[in-house]
């Protein structure tokens, strides 16, 4: 009886724990329909704001669907969406997934499956997938890393930009590939591109092969909708392309290779600099310069 008696208790007791444990899991997740958190920057005025159509409060983590945010720059100023989303209150980190797009005053619209937003940090990062359009320009790689603006961005590897820039010689529009192993480095204020390891270049009348390869771009000015000011931009227009380490060059059937080429697109002109050497099957005008 003594037994069935002490059995009796723990069973109790268990019991009381369980419903205690319950209990406090219930209070520290809370569900509300609607979630909104902004912060302010310097002089107080406005710098982000984050907001989901419901959101999971559990702990420091604030669990969100639909989410959309925005980050306000002096210049220019990002959107984000996604379906689901964490924001971590202790980190400020806030990570998005599922059908995550960027879009930026400027006119850049990147796409991917996740991202990590760091706000405190200003930077943005990613394994996946990324694809970033603007006008006639379109880039992507695997994994990814830049500031919140996409001023500047890193694609990590397998990089490939499509373009089709306006010859302006003929008015027509042509179509450029540049591919390579990576990463790529993008510089949106100083409108070049830098491309590494085992790079190509494709266009209709030669094929560029280079170990590295810096792309600059012509300036394109475009108005801000919220402050009606002027926001440089690359535009799709090349305007210098620099090849850099075991350049190759395929016009026709000819060949040039040196160890640095510098393509000018306004006089489509070649100047191949450190022991060039070119291999003619058929007599064409190549319209290239020879240096030291």
């Amino acid at each position: 009886m003594e037994l069935k008696k002490v059995f009796l208790v723990f069973a109790l007791m268990f019991l009381s724990c369980q419903i205690l444990i319950a209990e406090e899991t219930k209070e520290s997740a809370q569900q509300i329909g609607d979630f909104t958190l902004s912060g302010s920057g310097e002089k107080g005025k406005k710098a982000w704001d984050l907001a989901g159509k419901s959101a999971d409060i559990d702990n420091n983590v604030v669990k969100l669907k639909e989410v959309v945010a925005n980050n306000y720059g002096d210049k220019d100023s990002i959107n984000l969406t996604a379906d689901n989303g964490n924001f971590n209150k202790t980190s400020g980190v806030v990570k998005l997934k599922d059908n995550v797009v960027i879009t930026t005053a400027s006119g850049v619209k990147l796409t991917t499956d996740s991202l990590d937003w760091d706000r405190k940090q200003q930077m943005l990062t990613t394994l996946d997938k990324v694809n970033l359009a603007r006008s006639d320009m379109n880039l992507s790689g695997d994994g990814a890393r830049g500031q919140t603006a996409l001023k500047q961005i890193v694609l990590e590897k397998n990089v490939r930009l499509d373009i089709s820039p306006t010859d302006k010689q003929t008015n027509k529009k042509e179509k450029i590939m540049i591919i390579c192993d990576g990463p790529l480095d993008v510089d949106y204020e100083k409108n070049i591109a830098i491309f590494n390891n085992n790079v190509k270049v494709e266009k209709s009348d030669l094929t560029i092969y280079s170990d590295k390869l810096q792309v600059y771009f012509t300036t394109k000015q475009e108005k801000n909708n919220k402050s009606q000011d002027s926001v440089a931009g690359i535009s799709s227009a090349i305007d210098k392309i620099i090849a850099l380490g075991n350049v190759r060059i395929l016009r026709g059937e000819n060949i040039s290779c040196s160890q640095e080429a510098v393509y000018t697109a306004l006089d489509k002109k070649i100047t191949l600099t450190g022991k060039p050497q070119i291999i003619i099957y058929q007599t064409e005008n190549m319209n290239a310069t020879f240096g030291n």
